[in-house]
């Protein structure tokens, strides 16, 4: 059985990013045929931004625009209701409109289904599944949580505008044809808030905003639509999203921290999974979550089926859940990349790096004749200095990033 809280599937999710559904091919082969996307990617854009600058890196290949793909930008409310119809293709029962309120338990305490808001609600269940979102609250109630889910560094809310443009605006505008989409993820641009930007672009909208770090946000007077109506002023953004109409916004919380605040995936009766799991990976290069909860929620419903099978669905007999998590990209790549996020979120990469960057580029094409050229080194040694950065910092953080990224 699949609750949800909303009156569809996804109709309570907020998303506005890239979606990568390879992990559906082995339960449905050539699924690009059918699951409703907007665009695949097939340009993947870092922005680095000041107040004044602007510094891409922009990939572009048509290998992610055919068969098997890469990433797509999706609406979540038609991606979610197409993966419920499989599961209900499959033997699911979906009951929409319900909210799981809370843990039932048997007479030893054990975990045995959930209490709902629906009249005479109790849903018994040998194996609860809980995929009840950030700050989960089954999880909680289950003391899955650690100290990790508590401190409000570990999160970011992420906010939103969409921006109806015709199909063709988009297209010249961004360079692409048909299906073709693009992908920008920005350094900078967030008001002095450490966080980072985003546009992303759909059939006949595009999805731009940031994602805020909490104690910075709350440290400061600005509030989030602000700071994006600054962003798509930047001289680098304004003439993307000019002439849009503004037809939605929205906001939502985001677990950022990675394998550091994951909470305890197993108890008896009981798995986490997806966001309520802190299954988020924010690495700064990659970016990525629907493809982990997805992975996951797989990965749960297999481990549940054979605790089944076996008549054991303590914590031992669930253990399956976690081996088959840590066999696959879902908890290596979250243990490989566990330092990421605090590099990428860290007060220098926030407001120095960008800064530095942009100077070090702008000097190296900056033509000052009679001036000689100046070396490539001297630049560099010259914009740190006027960025504050010192030489054991930017050593220091070269190290972290060959740990988290090489």
């Amino acid at each position: 059985m699949l609750l949800e809280r909303g009156p569809f599937a996804g109709s309570k999710n907020m998303y506005g990013g890239v979606v990568y559904p390879r992990i559906l091919d082995q339960f449905h082969p050539n699924w690009w045929e059918e699951v409703p996307i907007q665009r695949w990617i097939t340009r993947r854009s870092t922005m680095v931004l000041t107040a004044t600058q602007a510094m891409t890196v922009d990939f572009r290949t048509q290998a992610w625009g055919e068969p098997p793909y890469n990433g797509a930008t999706a609406y979540r409310p038609d991606f979610d209701h197409w993966l419920a119809g499989k599961a209900e293709a499959d033997g699911a029962v979906l009951v929409t409109s319900t909210t799981a309120l809370g843990l039932l338990r048997d007479e030893a305490g054990r975990i045995a289904g959930v209490r709902t808001d629906r009249p005479d609600g109790d849903i018994h269940a040998d194996v609860v599944i809980a995929c009840d979102g950030v700050n989960s609250f089954l999880a909680k109630e289950a003391d899955l949580f650690g100290p990790g889910q508590t401190e409000a560094g570990n999160y970011t809310v992420g906010v939103k505008e969409t921006i109806a443009l015709p199909k063709d605006v988009i297209d010249e505008r961004f360079g692409v044809r048909d299906r073709e989409g693009v992908d920008i993820e920005i350094l900078g641009g967030t008001g002095g808030v450490n966080g980072g930007g985003f546009l992303y672009t759909n059939l006949d909208t595009l999805a731009v905003g940031v994602v805020l770090k909490l104690p910075a946000l709350g440290a400061q007077p600005r509030r989030p639509e602000e700071i994006i109506a600054d962003l798509k002023a930047h001289a680098a953004i304004a003439p993307l999203v000019e002439g849009g109409t503004i037809v939605e916004y929205s906001a939502h919380l985001i677990p950022e921290a990675g394998r550091s605040m994951m909470p305890r995936l197993t108890t008896d009766g009981m798995l986490v999974a997806g966001d309520a799991a802190a299954m988020c990976l924010a690495a700064g290069i990659w970016l990525e979550g629907v493809n982990f909860a997805m992975a996951s929620g797989i990965y749960a419903g297999e481990a549940a089926a054979d605790a089944l099978r076996a008549g054991d669905t303590s914590a031992a007999g669930l253990a399956g859940y976690e081996r088959r998590l840590g066999d696959t990209f879902v908890l290596r790549d979250h243990e490989k990349l566990r330092r990421a996020p605090g590099l990428v979120l860290s007060d220098r990469v926030q407001h120095h790096y960008p800064q530095m960057i942009a100077n070090v580029v702008e000097r190296v094409f900056r033509v000052e004749n009679p001036r000689p050229k100046p070396g490539f080194r001297r630049i560099v040694r010259e914009e740190r200095k006027r960025a504050g950065i010192g030489l054991r910092d930017l050593a220091r953080d070269a190290w972290a990033g060959i740990r988290s990224f090489g």
